[in-house]
C-alpha cells in the first residue's frame, strides 16, 4: 500500500470522545479569538493546559462550524536561513489569495529553520497543488508538507 503524505484522512468526531487536551485546546483558541485572553500563555493557564499540548493540537483540531465555513490548511516548511525568505514565502501565499491565520517559526539551527503556516484558502484563486508547486520552486525551500486541511 502506497503511503501518500499529502493524502490525509479527516474524521468528524463527537466532543465527548475527544481527549481532554484537545477539548482544552479548542477552549483556549476560542478565548484568544474572542479576546477573552490576550495571549496563548494566559489562555492555557486559564483552561489548565500545557503550552506544548496547545501547540501540538492547535492546527489539528477545529470546531465543526469553522471547517465548514472556511477552507483551512496548515503547511510545514523546512527553509534555508536567509534574509527575506519568510517575506518571499508570504508573498507567494498572498499572491495566491490566501489569508495567513498563524505563523510559527523555529530559531534557525545549522542554517535551516522550520515554519508552519495556517492559511484560510477560501479566496484562493488557484488549486492547492499549484500553490504547493509554486512554494516548492522557491530556491530557499527545502521541503513543504501539508500538515492538515479542512478544505
Amino acid at each position: 500500500m502506497r503511503h501518500d503524505k499529502f493524502n490525509k484522512k479527516f474524521y468528524l468526531v463527537r466532543e465527548d470522545v475527544l481527549p481532554e487536551a484537545m477539548k482544552k485546546t479548542l477552549e483556549a483558541k476560542e478565548m484568544i479569538e474572542r479576546g477573552k485572553a490576550e495571549s496563548v500563555w494566559e489562555a492555557v493557564k486559564r483552561v489548565d493546559l500545557s503550552r506544548s499540548a496547545f501547540y501540538k493540537y492547535r492546527d489539528t483540531v477545529f470546531p465543526f462550524h469553522t471547517v465548514v465555513k472556511e477552507k483551512l490548511i496548515s503547511l510545514f516548511f523546512h527553509l534555508e536561513d536567509r534574509s527575506g525568505t519568510l517575506s518571499q514565502l508570504l508573498s507567494v501565499v498572498a499572491s495566491a489569495g490566501c489569508n495567513v491565520l498563524t505563523i510559527h517559526q523555529t530559531i534557525p539551527l545549522q542554517g535551516r529553520a522550520n515554519v508552519t503556516l495556517s492559511l484560510n484558502i477560501t479566496e484562493m484563486g488557484i488549486e492547492i497543488d499549484e500553490l504547493l508547486t509554486r512554494l516548492r520552486r522557491l530556491e530557499f525551500v527545502d521541503k513543504v508538507e501539508v500538515l492538515g486541511s479542512g478544505a
